[in-house]
């Protein structure tokens, strides 16, 4: 799918030849005449590209600016915003905004297509680190599974132990005798239940979670 870009410039021709530029370049471009036609437009279908005159009719685009950065805290959004005055307060108030890079608007259409081509790098090498670091969460996640029941298996495999082995005997004695103890059958199944589960435990190697209540997770303990 070709990027898509949202430009928010007021001013009739130059909206035209910009969006005509970064069409020629492959981009689908979203064209606003103000910055609340501009913000309606970001709320309705997110874009990851943005450029937004500084001097838009009706909300400027520092504003516009302001407001995407509060519905966009990750920042995957790359925001560019050019302005006429090369005043450092400008600079100063669009990056203070959340502005990603700032232009002046006399710039040329292949300076505008060389700049939002580097912005595409940069959200692309974000994506790769936002995965990057998904990954290595995951592999943390994984590991500590792997820690937990390592540490399960040894706090509870010698106290079952001992059940299971008093217990059966037991019920040995009590065959032995002719008698039956449903509460002592109840103890086995119930420990020999749990043997299953460390034993599960010991062969996990791919954990996945499953919801088991509204909101709630737990790790799925798969049968061999």
């Amino acid at each position: 799918m070709p990027p898509r870009v949202l430009l928010a410039e007021d001013d009739t021709q130059r909206r035209a030849e910009l969006s005509n530029s970064l069409a020629a370049a492959g981009y689908v471009v979203m064209a606003a005449a103000t910055g609340e036609d501009a913000l309606t437009a970001y709320v309705r279908d997110s874009v990851p590209l943005v450029m937004l005159d500084t001097d838009l009719s009706g909300l400027g685009g520092i504003e516009v600016c302001r407001r995407i950065r509060a519905l966009d805290p990750a920042r995957q959004t790359f925001v560019l915003v050019y302005s006429r005055s090369d005043r450092l307060e400008r600079l100063l108030e669009a990056l203070d905004a959340g502005a990603d890079d700032y232009m002046l608007a006399e710039m040329t259409p292949a300076h505008v297509r060389a700049r939002i081509a580097i912005a595409e790098r940069r959200l692309a090498l974000a994506e790769a680190r936002r995965a990057a670091e998904t990954e290595a969460a995951k592999a943390r996640y994984l590991a500590g599974v792997g820690e937990m029941a390592i540490a399960l298996q040894h706090e509870i495999n010698n106290p079952l132990a001992a059940i299971l082995a008093h217990a059966e005997l037991l019920a040995m004695d009590a065959e032995e005798a002719g008698e039956e103890n449903q509460s002592l059958q109840t103890i086995l199944e119930q420990a020999r239940r749990i043997a299953d589960v460390v034993r599960r435990l010991s062969s996990l190697r791919n954990p996945q979670s499953v919801e088991y209540v509204p909101g709630k997770r737990m790790v799925h303990l798969n049968e061999e």
